[in-house]
């Protein structure tokens, strides 16, 4: 790779770096010791070779790093006695002056940081005039131009010190939405326009914005019908008070995969700084109770749309702008409607699947306790007392009948012989049943447990199936 090639792969820290181990490392370059990241970068395209031992850390360049540099009569530089390993390594070196350049390290220096920890760091919030400010330091890398167009910076303070994330845009976000068409007059309003028109007060607004906000909202749900998504009129009627402005319920709902999302229309007023007239000044004067109002409040032409219910994306209310009518900002808002729709129907879904997995953990629990009841219950014991005392009732019996077959053979023949006979007989037939239960003892069938002999073998899990909703 010739020199050329290298220039412009290396980024202008990683540049930096290169010439700070030329020149021999000096101190009070760096403020920490994430210059590290970069030194391994160089040392990944074989400019540099790092060695950490007896808890330094040392950098020299390699013949193609010195080469790079400028010849062969480039020293070779190392930082032993000038960086130690470990945490605070370099935190009392003095800070580098904040020039545009060192703007542009910054930046490579967090961005090379994130990329070697997946996008994530967590950077400590240290007290004093000299400590990094991580907050300027990610401004100063959103401003750089280098942030990647389908990524974003987030930084923010937390318990655990500053935490900086390089996540993806949300491919939503990226999605380039085509404007939709809003009608100059409406000739064939949908049902649910009718219905506002023949409204008393039509949606509270003044007659001089009336017909622009109903084109609004039947463009709004011609584009949203054609998605699939179901329009409904809401329980608000007419103007809404004052006090509730915000607060009232939605003049019609448009319900997207199950989700709905209601849609309160405002006319949004105009403030202009009271005037008091002479009677206001006397009544303000003789009752100590009077104010007089700051400002007077008119209708304007502009319009805003507050949104409720579902999962909020983009925004929860649209407004007139100066520089942006509600009729350009009209695709976000389908847009928003159709996310929240998807994100509540993946919501639905992972509730089913973790239902599924409790119903199944819970059967599995519950099998497993019916085996541990079956294999520790004290019916067990009580099936095992009565093998051994049928055990010990066939060892009596065996011999009590070696001592009447003795009695019974010095008996002379005759009948009381022949009833002891006849009498052993049965008993030795009672005997080898008896001996053969004794002998060969088997598991006891486990009587059907109830839910109480199951819930001490449950380990938390209820006997009851969980719910469904």
């Amino acid at each position: 790779m010739g020199k050329d090639n290298v220039q412009r792969d290396l980024n202008e820290r990683q540049q930096a770096v290169l010439d700070w181990i030329t020149n021999g490392c000096p101190d009070g370059t760096w403020s920490d010791t994430t210059y590290k990241v970069s030194a391994q970068a160089l040392q990944n395209r074989g400019l540099v070779k790092i060695t950490k031992r007896r808890g330094y850390w040392t950098a020299e360049l390699t013949d193609k790093g010195r080469q790079y540099s400028g010849g062969e009569n480039s020293s070779s530089a190392e930082t032993s006695s000038r960086t130690p390993e470990g945490p605070g390594a370099g935190a009392r070196k003095p800070r580098p002056r904040t020039t545009p350049k060192t703007h542009a390290i910054y930046a490579d220096q967090l961005l090379e940081e994130l990329a070697a920890n997946n996008g994530y760091l967590i950077k400590p919030i240290d007290p004093g005039p000299h400590a990094v400010s991580w907050a300027h330091r990610v401004n100063i890398t959103r401003k750089s131009g280098k942030i990647p167009a389908t990524q974003e910076l987030h930084g923010n303070r937390t318990h655990r010190g500053y935490e900086i994330k390089l996540i993806d845009i949300p491919a939503w976000r990226l999605a380039e939405l085509a404007p939709l068409p809003v009608p100059t007059r409406l000739t064939r309003p949908h049902a649910i326009v009718a219905a506002l028109q023949k409204q008393p007060q039509l949606l509270g607004l003044t007659k001089a914005v009336q017909g622009r906000a109903l084109r609004i909202i039947q463009a709004l749900i011609t584009a949203t019908r054609l998605q699939g998504h179901v329009v409904a009129l809401g329980p608000t009627r007419g103007a809404v008070p004052p006090h509730r402005r915000r607060k009232a319920e939605p003049h019609f709902t448009i319900t997207a995969q199950g989700e709905k999302v209601g849609f309160l229309v405002l006319q949004e007023p105009d403030r202009s700084e009271h005037i008091p007239t002479d009677k206001e000044l006397a009544d303000a004067k003789k009752h100590s109770w009077m104010r007089i109002p700051r400002f007077d409040y008119a209708p304007s032409d502009r319009l805003r749309f507050i949104l409720r219910g579902g999962n909020p994306h983009r925004a929860t209310e649209w407004a007139d702008t100066a520089g942006r009518p509600l009729e350009d900002q009209l695709a976000e808002i389908a847009q928003e409607i159709t996310l929240r729709g998807e994100a509540a129907e993946r919501r639905r879904r992972a509730d089913q699947l973790a239902a599924e997995d409790r119903r199944r953990r819970w059967e599995a629990a519950m099998q497993e306790a019916r085996t541990a009841y079956a294999h520790a219950h004290a019916h067990r014991v009580k099936h095992l007392d009565e093998q051994a005392e049928t055990w010990h009732r066939a060892m009596r019996l065996a011999v009590y009948m070696t001592s009447v077959r003795s009695h019974a053979a010095a008996l002379p023949p005759g009948e009381e012989k022949a009833e002891i006979e006849e009498w052993l007989a049965f008993a030795s037939t009672h005997l080898q049943r008896l001996t053969e239960t004794a002998s060969a003892p088997k598991l006891p069938t486990p009587p059907k447990p109830g839910a109480a002999e199951l819930e001490p073998f449950l380990h938390g899990w209820s006997p009851y199936p969980p719910r469904s909703y």
